[in-house]
C-alpha cells in the first residue's frame, strides 16, 4: 500500500485534497466533521457512498481540504478523492467503484459568457423598431 500521494478530486470549480493517517475512520473536512461542514444530509450521504460500496472498515482517518465552488460541487469532489484513496488503498475495490460511477469526474462545468451577450445563452431581445 502507497498512501503517501495526495488524491485529489474535482467537480465543477471545487478541489478537494485527501490525505490519510492511521485513525478510527473519521473523515474531517476543512477541520470539520462532514455534518458541520455541508449541513445537508444528502451532501453528507452522497460521501459515505464509497465507503459503503467497498465495506470500508476504518482502520484510517481521511483528512480533506477543499476549496472553490459551492457546497454540493466541493462534495462531488471530495467523493471523488475518497473514491481514488481507497482505490490506492485496495487496488481490489477498483471494480466496484468503477462500475458504481464512483471513479469518473463529473466534467460539468459553468458555460462561460460570451462578449456582447447578457449570459451564456441568452440573446438580447430583438426591436424591430
Amino acid at each position: 500500500m502507497k498512501n503517501d500521494k495526495i488524491n485529489v478530486g474535482r467537480r465543477k470549480s471545487s478541489v478537494a485534497r485527501v490525505n490519510l493517517k492511521k485513525g478510527s475512520g473519521k473523515i474531517i473536512i476543512n477541520n470539520l466533521s462532514p455534518k458541520n461542514y455541508f449541513k445537508r444530509d444528502s451532501l453528507v450521504m452522497m460521501l459515505s457512498q464509497p465507503l459503503e460500496l467497498v465495506n470500508y472498515d476504518g482502520k484510517f482517518d481521511f483528512i480533506v481540504n477543499v476549496n472553490g465552488g459551492s457546497l454540493s460541487g466541493q462534495a462531488g469532489a471530495v467523493r471523488l478523492g475518497l473514491s481514488k484513496k481507497l482505490e490506492q488503498i485496495n487496488p481490489d475495490s477498483r471494480i466496484v467503484l468503477k462500475k458504481a460511477g464512483m471513479l469518473t469526474r463529473d466534467a460539468r462545468v459553468v458555460e462561460r459568457k460570451k462578449p456582447g451577450q447578457p449570459g451564456a445563452r441568452k440573446k438580447f431581445q430583438f426591436s424591430k423598431r
